[in-house]
């Protein structure tokens, strides 16, 4: 069966719920992020970006840029109470919908043309309850795979619904400038043009080990693209059925080794969760917030559950390996969800399952750290290669 993808997108969000709240607003350049000039724009509406003003822009550059603009600080709480309302009119629509930020999510509807009609009908009924509901608009994208989903929604904003028929995929694919492929960095677009590729399309007459040497393993994620492909799947999980830990470095960071580590000490905190609460979950999701605070989520699902710290970080970094590391990032996480109770006290290994018994093996050592870490606290004891790293 053709998967079909949406990528609903609110448009400008926090300053269109501003200009909802302040109707003195509407019509006029509105600038979220706080009025000192050492913050950055978490959002400007439409009329602020006639002027040049863009997310993550420091605030005394937006102010040189729209003098005339008007500042107001961030309510997240405000946000996030519209952004459930957008959330609950999607789940009406699919049992499998991925939230990745406040302001935008996924939806697999594939199979659900006889319970709700056309994807495009989907789409417009979408809106339309959107609208009514919260007031605010958002723009649609369907196609076959979450990757050109993304790229339709943001193809005719405000407001906009596109459509990308499987028999078109490769071709819009291939069209498509490198600075407009979701994930890929600005030194990454830089490098690339050297090789003489300016459109995804031109990443196909390159031989894999020149790409390779360029992006790294990012290359073959960038390979899949251009042939208007994406596996991933629309992975259905929210704050309550998730254990997830971030964090935010003191200094923007790109470098592997530094992201590596972060990633080995948040998969220790969710395995810990995990285990304490008795669960396991098959879907590990990296959480990645670039400098100029653009987010990249990535997913991967697997048959096994696994509470294992050992198993979630080896997932997640392939996860990594994945992306483009040419931009610094600010913050990494990771989440694990699609949960089921833990089973193991009653079940039986494989004995043939070497993957098993290694996972089995390490829970076992994991557990032993949980007790001395519960007992004596985070500093009583460390994996090995955290201590080299100090």
């Amino acid at each position: 069966m053709e998967r079909i993808v949406l990528h609903i997108d609110m448009d400008a969000f926090y300053a269109s719920v501003e200009q909802l709240d302040h109707p003195e607003l509407r019509g006029k350049p509105v600038i979220v992020g706080g009025t000192s000039n050492r913050g950055v724009v978490s959002a400007a509406s439409y009329e602020a970006r006639k002027f040049g003003v863009r997310s993550a822009m420091p605030i005394f550059q937006a102010k040189k840029r729209c003098p005339q603009g008007f500042f107001v600080p961030v309510r997240m709480a405000r946000y996030k109470e519209m952004s459930n309302q957008v959330m609950e009119i999607l789940e009406r629509y699919s049992p499998i919908v991925e939230q990745v930020s406040i302001d935008e999510a996924y939806l697999d509807i594939t199979g659900l043309e006889r319970l709700h009609g056309s994807p495009e009908g989907i789409a417009r009924r979408i809106k339309e309850e959107i609208r009514r509901v919260t007031s605010l608009t958002c723009s649609i994208g369907i196609a076959p795979n979450k990757f050109l989903a993304k790229i339709a929604s943001e193809a005719n904003k405000p407001d906009g619904l596109t459509i990308i028929p499987t028999k078109e995929a490769s071709k819009v694919a291939q069209s498509l400038p490198m600075g407009k492929v979701p994930g890929v960095g600005k030194k990454t677009v830089e490098q690339l043009a050297k090789l003489k590729v300016t459109n995804l399309g031109d990443l196909l007459a390159l031989r894999e080990t020149a790409l390779l040497k360029a992006v790294g393993k990012f290359a073959y994620t960038l390979l899949e693209y251009a042939k208007g492909m994406d596996e991933s799947r629309v992975v259905s999980h929210t704050d309550a059925k998730s254990i997830s830990s971030e964090e935010t470095f003191e200094e923007n960071t790109n470098d592997f080794e530094a992201l590596r580590k972060e990633l080995l000490l948040q998969a220790e905190e969710v395995g810990r969760r995990l285990r304490k609460n008795e669960l396991k979950g098959s879907t590990v999701t990296l959480k990645l917030r670039r400098a100029d605070f653009v987010r990249i989520t990535r997913s991967i699902s697997f048959n096994e559950p696994t509470d294992s710290t050992n198993t979630i970080y080896g997932w997640a970094l392939k996860l990594l390996e994945a992306v483009d590391l040419s931009e610094k990032f600010r913050l990494i996480g990771i989440a694990v969800s699609s949960f089921v109770r833990d089973q193991s006290s009653s079940a039986q290994l494989n004995l043939f399952d070497r993957a098993s018994q290694r996972d089995h093996s390490w829970r076992e050592v994991e557990k032993a750290m949980d007790s001395i870490t519960e007992k004596f606290g985070h500093k009583a004891i460390k994996r090995g290669s955290l201590i080299e790293e100090e």
